[in-house]
């Protein structure tokens, strides 16, 4: 395979899935011998983690909402470098990408992903943005299904799931790629010195929410504690875990003096190895209230061998789907999530064995390899 010459957009590299995905998508497309480069700001967490990985960088200075300069630059690295392919990933990089492009004078294909579960805000973006690119990702079925067709839940409690309107277009452009998570760092490993410094005893069942917590709802930690305190009388070695850091962190301490769930319920220090943090848990708990375009950290923890209480919402089930193991419950619902962590800190814990089995479907479905692969193969396919 001829190693092709892709240029990824990125105007944000602060932090969070997308760009995590964004960076990881360019390493895996470099280890398949293709000349990849990241366009965007310096001074942002990620650009940082870009250089430190020696990934082929192009600093284009921070600026305004219109992206003039952004745009004009990237332009002429496109010109200058023979891009064949312009990636973009944020909402707000889908215009900047779709016209650096074509100031370029070059003609390469325009290629966008939708990370998130919702639609594009703008009615101009959903009516014109399809006709503009030549391929559109989705990170999951459920995002194209969004895409596509629309999703509307207008009762429910978060406005952002209300109305997910479709974009219009030929939606054979519309094609999914899974993410992906680092399988070499998440497998089953040994995990006693953080569950030591956590305060965790050997004897004891620790279940955790691990992502940020931001204000108002988070990622279902305050559903999480609500459920913890009709299982902690009943199972006096369960712990319940809140792995992260968010704005939400003075509500969240406060439901744990209020529901009395002092010694078995805590915020950790923040922790920046998150395999090790899967690996000291016995469980993962995801009871998302949000959107949810996939949701790797499912990934993640059944490639280490856990187990994994998780809403049955968006794109979650997918992720859930190739590991199976653990338990899916109703969004929302404290009564569902409370038996499901009653019913698993009975559980016996994996063996050795069965956590690498667990490991192994994971890694055959989610790993950057597989993500890389199957974005190369659709590259590929855009420049026969």
């Amino acid at each position: 395979m001829k190693g092709l010459r892709i240029l990824h957009l990125n105007s944000l590299l602060k932090g969070g899935g997308t760009d995590d995905q964004c960076v990881k998508l360019v390493q895996g497309l470099r280890q398949l011998g293709h000349e990849v480069w990241i366009a965007g700001p310096e001074g942002r967490d990620y650009s940082r983690i870009v250089r430190k990985l020696d990934l082929p960088f192009f600093p284009i200075d921070r600026e305004g909402p219109a992206k003039i300069r952004f745009m004009i630059k990237a332009a002429q690295f496109i010109r200058r470098q023979q891009i064949q392919i312009v990636h973009g990933h944020h909402g707000r990089d889908i215009w900047p990408t779709i016209l650096a492009a074509k100031l370029s004078g070059r003609r390469p294909k325009i290629v966008l992903t939708r990370h998130l579960a919702k639609s594009p805000a703008s009615w101009g973006t959903r009516r014109f943005m399809l006709g503009q690119c030549d391929l559109l990702i989705a990170v999951s079925e459920f995002v194209a299904r969004v895409l596509k067709e629309g999703v509307y839940e207008p009762d429910s409690p978060e406005p952002e799931r209300r109305a997910r309107p479709p974009v219009r277009g030929d939606y054979r452009k519309i094609r999914v790629v899974y993410g992906g998570i680092d399988t070499q760092k998440f497998q089953p490993r040994e995990a006693a010195a953080l569950r030591a410094e956590w305060g965790l005893a050997p004897k004891d069942f620790a279940f955790a929410v691990i992502g940020s917590y931001d204000q108002p709802r988070g990622k279902g930690q305050r559903e999480f504690l609500q459920a913890a305190a009709r299982v902690h009388a009943k199972i006096p070695e369960a712990r319940f875990l809140i792995v992260g850091r968010g704005n939400l962190a003075p509500v969240l301490r406060e439901d744990i003096d209020r529901l009395n769930l002092k010694g078995k319920a805590w915020l950790t220090p923040y922790c920046h190895d998150m395999p090790a943090a899967m690996n000291a848990i016995d469980c993962l708990a995801h009871p998302q209230v949000g959107t949810e375009a996939l949701g790797l950290v499912v990934c993640e923890a059944h490639a280490c061998g856990k187990p994994v209480i998780a809403s049955a919402l968006d794109g979650i089930p997918e992720a859930f789907q190739i590991g199976g193991y653990g338990q899916l419950t109703v969004p929302e619902s404290i009564e569902e999530l409370s038996a499901a962590l009653e019913r698993w800190a009975v559980q016996p814990r994996p063996s050795e064995v069965e956590r690498e089995v667990l490991h192994a479907r994971v890694q055959a479905r989610f790993s950057l390899a597989r993500m890389a692969q199957d974005m190369a193969q659709l590259y590929q396919n855009l420049l026969a």
